[in-house]
C-alpha cells in the first residue's frame, strides 16, 4: 500500500527499518526476525541502503524479498551520494516494478572504503526528490499506484548543517519538491522533537512527521551512538538510569523503559507515527510494542 494512504488512513501509524545482513546466516537470521515483526502488524518497514550505493544489491534482494514473502510495505531508502542520475532513475524502475509502497530519499554520506571516484550528479537531496517525484508521476501516469516519497528530519540538528534556520530551510526544500511525510533521525529527549514540530510549523511544512526512536541495548551501543555521523543527545535522566548498571541485560531493560515511555508521550500528543530503528533485533522492540499495546488496552 502507498505510504501516504497509509499515513492519511491510520494515525498513529508503527514502522521499522531493517538493514541488509552480510552473510547468509545473517539473512536466515533476520528473515525469521522479520516473519515475527511482521506478525505484530506493523505498517511498513523500510531498508537501509549503504553509502555510494555500497549495499544497493543487498538491498533491492531485501526489498524484494520482504515484498514477496510478508505483508509489510516496503521502503527501500535512496542515497544520491556517489550516484548518476541515469543510476537512480534504473533503480526506481526496479523498485516500481515491484510495488513498493515508498522510497526514502536522503543525501548520504561519502562512502569510507569506495572503490573508483565518487562523484554525484546532484548538489542537493532535494533534487533527488525532484527526480522520484518525476518518476513517480510517470508511473502513475501509466496507470501504477506510484509510492510516497519521505525524507528525513533531525529534531537534534543536521550534523552537517549547525545553523538551524538554514536545516529547516533545506527541508522545506524538499517538501516542496514533492516529499509527502519526514520520518525524523532518533531522538532520546521528546522536547527536541516537539520543537522540531513547531519549527517546521514555522516555515509552512504540513507533510506528516513520523519519530524515530531507538531503545539502547548495551553499554557499547550507549558509548557510540553519539560519535556517529548521526549523533545522539542523552537527557541527563536517561544517562543517570544507564551507568548506573554494568550488566547490558540490565542496559535493555532501561533502554526499553525509556523508549516505551518516549513513546506513550508522543502517542498522547498526537503523533503521527513512530518508526523503530530495530538493529535487526527483535526483542527490544517488541517489548516495547506490547508495552504500548497494553497501555492501549487499558
Amino acid at each position: 500500500m502507498h505510504v501516504a494512504t497509509i499515513l492519511e488512513k491510520k494515525r498513529p501509524t508503527f514502522s521499522l527499518e531493517f538493514f541488509p545482513p552480510k552473510t547468509a546466516e545473517g539473512w536466515d537470521r533476520l528473515f525469521r526476525v522479520i516473519r515475527k515483526f511482521d506478525e505484530l502488524g506493523p505498517d511498513f518497514g523500510s531498508v537501509t541502503y549503504g553509502a555510494g550505493g555500497t549495499t544497493r544489491e543487498q538491498t533491492h534482494e531485501l526489498v524484494r524479498r520482504i515484498a514477496a514473502e510478508t505483508k509489510l510495505t516496503t521502503v527501500p531508502h535512496l542515497t544520491c551520494v556517489c550516484h548518476s542520475r541515469s543510476e537512480i532513475e534504473a533503480i526506481l524502475s526496479r523498485y516500481a516494478a515491484l510495488g513498493i509502497g515508498g522510497i526514502m530519499a536522503l543525501g548520504g554520506d561519502p562512502p569510507r572504503r569506495f572503490e573508483g571516484e565518487c562523484t554525484s550528479e546532484y548538489a542537493h537531496a532535494a533534487e533527488l526528490v525532484r527526480q522520484i517525484r518525476e518518476h513517480r508521476d510517470r508511473v502513475v501516469a501509466g496507470g501504477g499506484e506510484g509510492y510516497a516519497i519521505g525524507v528525513a528530519g533531525f529534531p537534534e540538528g543536521h550534523p552537517g548543517t549547525p545553523n538551524r534556520v538554514q536545516e529547516i530551510d533545506h527541508l522545506r526544500a524538499k517538501v516542496d519538491e514533492g516529499a509527502d511525510y519526514i520520518c525524523t533521525q532518533l531522538f532520546f529527549d521528546n522536547r527536541d522533537f516537539y520543537d522540531f514540530q513547531e519549527r517546521c510549523e514555522l516555515v509552512g511544512i504540513r507533510v506528516p512527521i513520523i519519530a524515530g526512536i531507538m531503545p539502547l541495548t548495551s553499554q557499547s551501543n550507549f558509548a557510540r551512538l553519539p560519535s556517529l555521523a548521526l549523533g545522539a543527545r542523552y537527557p541527563a535522566e536517561l544517562i543517570r538510569r544507564i551507568t548506573r548498571y554494568e550488566h547490558d541485560d540490565d542496559v535493555e531493560k532501561a533502554g526499553v523503559a525509556w523508549a516505551t515511555e518516549q513513546s506513550a508521550d508522543l502517542v498522547a500528543n498526537g503523533v503521527r507515527g513512530i518508526h523503530f530503528y530495530t538493529l535487526n533485533r527483535l526483542r527490544p522492540i517488541r517489548q516495547v510494542w506490547n508495552a504500548l499495546s497494553a497501555q492501549g488496552d487499558s
